[in-house]
């Protein structure tokens, strides 16, 4: 659940196995409480089973339209997404209502209602149960909301924590190479300067080409200031897909690995960086060496990553560390079906 320019929220992805599999525990726990209701039926297991067939199929149906109309929907106010959502249930409950009055009516097992009333009590059913959903889908959105707003200001805490550091290492930097190598101090300031452009807009989206240009350019900065004590290998392919990401997710991951696993060590080490692509997803693995405080050091960044990936993929994104072998290894993997325009 992610802000949307349109309605304010977005639907869920309902064409996701978590979302279905919540989807269908709620339409079984109705098609329950409908079979086992006072003088619902002299037989409730038998009931039970036309019920669940019945509620199921009405739950799947309209699940499929809501994932294939997620896109045009998503772009409604929140008023007529509400209404579009209720239509559409209604719509299917119509459809399956009337076609499991047929099959029921031919059946020597269950004698339904007329059609009239066999309709108007099932679409009375689905507006009472979709005005629920609605309630609750709504309440959720705004504990989403709340979520939001905190993530934002732990990320604006940790950027003053983190921007004085980073920026008097930066300026002491650029002070010694205006004497030593004009041209270097003049990209130096400009990557200083596309860096901090990039913290103003912490809060905003990029790509993972954008956050991988941001990140070269953080350690070409620190490279300047570490000199033979900080050396990087990177291994990305020749095309990187245009994935859309929050902003400065792979920056302070660097940061990170550099103030406690390269500054610690009196020789450096050398910090690996590598993109894999998958068929679904794409993985960015980050190896550094392990100064044995760099746990520590990594929480707070780590786990506000964490709370930015999940606002936004749900647990589609993972972020995961483990120190193995003296190294201390991060991998950020990300779903390749949020792809920029």
């Amino acid at each position: 659940m992610t802000l949307s320019s349109g309605s304010g929220l977005i639907l869920p992805a309902f064409c996701r196995g978590p979302v279905i599999l919540r989807a269908l525990v709620l339409a079984q726990a109705v098609a329950i409480v409908l079979a086992f209701a006072p003088g619902a039926a002299e037989d409730p297991w038998l009931h039970l089973g036309f019920v669940s067939l019945f509620v199921q199929w009405i739950m799947l149906t309209t699940s499929a339209a809501l994932c294939l109309l997620r896109k045009p929907l998503n772009q409604l106010p929140a008023l007529r997404l509400g209404v579009a959502v209720m239509a559409i249930l209604l719509l299917v409950t119509t459809s399956v209502s009337l076609v499991a009055h047929l099959l029921l009516a031919q059946s020597v097992w269950l004698v339904p209602l007329s059609r009239t009333q066999f309709l108007l009590q099932n679409l009375l059913l689905a507006l009472i149960i979709g005005l629920m959903a609605i309630q609750f889908f709504m309440l959720h959105i705004e504990r989403q909301q709340r979520i939001i707003a905190q993530s934002r200001a732990e990320l604006v805490a940790l950027q003053a924590r983190i921007q004085p550091h980073f920026l008097f290492n930066s300026l002491n930097t650029v002070a010694e190479l205006t004497q030593q190598d004009p041209d270097a101090a003049e990209q130096a300031l400009l990557d200083l300067a596309s860096l901090f452009r990039a913290a103003l807009y912490a809060g905003d989206n990029s790509t993972l080409v954008q956050e991988i240009q941001l990140a070269k350019q953080y350690l070409a900065l620190e490279q300047w200031r570490l000199g033979s004590r900080l050396q990087t290998q990177w291994q990305l392919p020749d095309a990187i897909p245009q994935v859309n990401m929050p902003a400065l997710i792979i920056q302070p991951l660097l940061e990170n690995a550099v103030c406690h696993g390269i500054e610690p060590l009196a020789h450096g080490g050398t910090i690996y960086i590598q993109l894999q692509i998958h068929r679904y997803s794409c993985t960015l693995l980050i190896i550094n060496p392990s100064s044995g405080a760099q746990s520590k050091g990594h929480g707070i960044a780590l786990e506000n990553i964490r709370q930015r990936l999940a606002l936004q993929f749900e647990d589609t994104a993972r972020l995961s560390s483990a120190i193995v072998d003296g190294q201390f290894r991060l991998k950020l993997q990300l779903p390749l079906s949020q792809v920029s325009a």
